[in-house]
């Protein structure tokens, strides 16, 4: 696969594997505790990407990381790790097809996080499809 590939394929596919996850983890996480399961993922995710880093010889000295990516990159990791406990935690007592959608809430607030804290700016459709998934969120997790 080409690293080169454009940036709306790179984010179809993390869309795809996404909707894995969920029905996959929702498997996976019938029949034991959520916490252990969010456990067993991130070994495996973290075997997966050392393989992934060594093959493509992506590694690079610590000392060549700044101060200020080693923080960051430390808090999103500890927002990744909490996003993944509540996640299998509602996947385990929530219908995939519902919890899925919830999670994707992320995308409003990434939306309105990157205004008000990265200066970016949407147009008037950028935030009405902002509000339509919010909107199709609300709806996917009515009761029938």
């Amino acid at each position: 696969m080409k690293a080169n590939l454009a940036w709306p394929m790179w984010a179809l596919m993390s869309a795809a594997f996404a909707a894995l996850t969920a029905i996959l983890a929702k498997v996976g996480v019938s029949q034991i505790n959520s916490d252990l399961a969010t456990f067993v993922r991130t070994v495996v995710i973290l075997i997966a990407l050392a393989i992934f880093v060594t093959a493509t010889g992506q590694w690079q000295a610590p000392s060549e990381v700044t101060r200020r990516s080693w923080l960051f990159l430390g808090l999103s990791g500890l927002a990744t790790g909490a996003s993944w406990v509540c996640y299998f935690r509602a996947l385990k007592i929530g219908d995939a097809a519902r919890v899925a959608p919830v999670d994707k809430l992320s995308v409003v607030l990434v939306a309105v996080f990157g205004a008000a804290f990265l200066g970016e700016r949407l147009s008037p459709a950028n935030w009405a499809g902002v509000a339509l998934i919010a909107a199709g969120v609300l709806l996917v997790t009515l009761r029938a």
